[in-house]
């Protein structure tokens, strides 16, 4: 099956690391895309074709104030992948709790025992 293209839906668009930056950016509050452009480091075409893209899924909003577009994030279409997530939340805690279980057996591993101390006394003689 052909895959979707990124504009059809937030998984796709949201597939694209420099889309998620963007994101993150947006979700400390309103920005020019000049704003964005010097925060990302990359040319402002490119910038603009990834905002192109999450505007066409609806999850950034734009404004013109004055000469400048604002951008801004809307976060409502991030909904469904934050709920399909969730399902895998279960299995990832109970990994944790397995890696920390190995964790606290290997740190019990590496105190010393009884018998590693046995027949020595505190200044350290054997009798």
């Amino acid at each position: 099956m052909a895959r979707a293209a990124t504009t059809t839906d937030a998984f796709n668009a949201v597939a694209e690391p420099r889309r998620r930056e963007i994101l993150d950016l947006l979700a400390r509050g309103e920005r020019p895309v000049n704003d964005l452009v010097a925060q990302l480091g990359i040319a402002q075409p490119q910038v603009s074709k990834h905002l192109r893209v999450l505007r066409e899924v609806d999850l950034v909003r734009v404004r013109d104030e004055g000469r400048q577009r604002m951008y801004r994030l809307n976060a409502a279409p991030l909904k469904p992948l934050h709920d399909w997530l969730r399902r895998y939340e279960q299995a990832w805690s109970d990994r944790f709790d397995l890696l920390d279980a190995v964790l606290e057996d290997l740190k019990g591993d590496d105190s010393p025992t009884h018998d590693d101390t046995e027949g020595e006394h505190a200044d350290g003689s054997d009798d």
